[in-house]
C-alpha cells in the first residue's frame, strides 16, 4: 500500500509580488506598465497598465486570448460601444482587433491589469502589420525601463 504525501513542503510554491516591488515604466507617452509575469515558452504576458486621460494605444490585432480587469478609470475600444470601467471584466478571443482609448474626461489614472497569450499584432490603416509586441517583446521593453531608472533585476515572475 502506497502513501500519498499532502505536507505544503511538498506543493509547487506559489509566487507572490506586492505593488511596490515591481516598477511602473514608460510604455508610450501617457502610458507606464508594470510586467507581472512573463513566459516566452507559453506566449504569457501579465501586465499591469497605468494610464493618463486622452490616450489612444495602436490599433492591433491579438493572437490569443486577452483577459482584462479594470481597477480604476475608463477605457473602451474605438471599435465598441461598450465602456470598461472600475470593476469590469472584459475578455477578448483570439483574433480580435481594436483600438483601446482612454477618454479626456478621465479625472485621473486608468489602472488597467491584462493577461495576454500570443501576440498583438499591431496594424495600420489598412491593416498591415507594422509592429509585433509578445512576451519576448515585453519582457525586452520592460527590462530596458527597469535598467534605465536604475532596476537592472526587478523580479518578475518568469524571469
Amino acid at each position: 500500500m502506497s502513501t500519498v504525501s499532502n505536507t505544503i513542503a511538498d506543493l509547487p510554491l506559489s509566487h507572490h509580488r506586492s505593488e511596490d516591488e515591481l516598477p511602473f515604466v514608460p510604455y508610450q507617452e501617457g502610458v507606464d506598465f508594470q510586467l507581472l509575469q512573463v513566459s516566452i515558452e507559453n506566449a504569457l504576458w501579465v501586465v499591469r497598465v497605468r494610464s493618463q486621460p486622452d490616450v489612444t494605444i495602436a490599433r492591433h490585432k491579438h493572437t490569443g486570448e486577452v483577459l482584462a480587469f479594470t481597477i480604476a478609470g475608463s477605457w473602451r475600444y474605438l471599435e465598441y460601444p461598450e465602456v470598461n470601467t472600475a470593476g469590469s471584466y472584459l475578455y477578448e478571443p483570439a483574433g480580435a482587433i481594436h483600438t483601446l482609448h482612454v477618454p479626456e474626461t478621465n479625472d485621473g489614472i486608468t489602472d488597467i491589469w491584462f493577461a495576454v497569450r500570443g501576440a498583438n499584432l499591431d496594424l495600420d490603416d489598412d491593416g498591415n502589420i507594422i509592429a509585433v509586441i509578445d512576451a519576448a517583446m515585453v519582457k525586452e521593453i520592460y527590462l530596458g525601463g527597469c535598467a534605465e531608472q536604475g532596476q537592472p533585476d526587478p523580479r518578475v515572475i518568469g524571469l
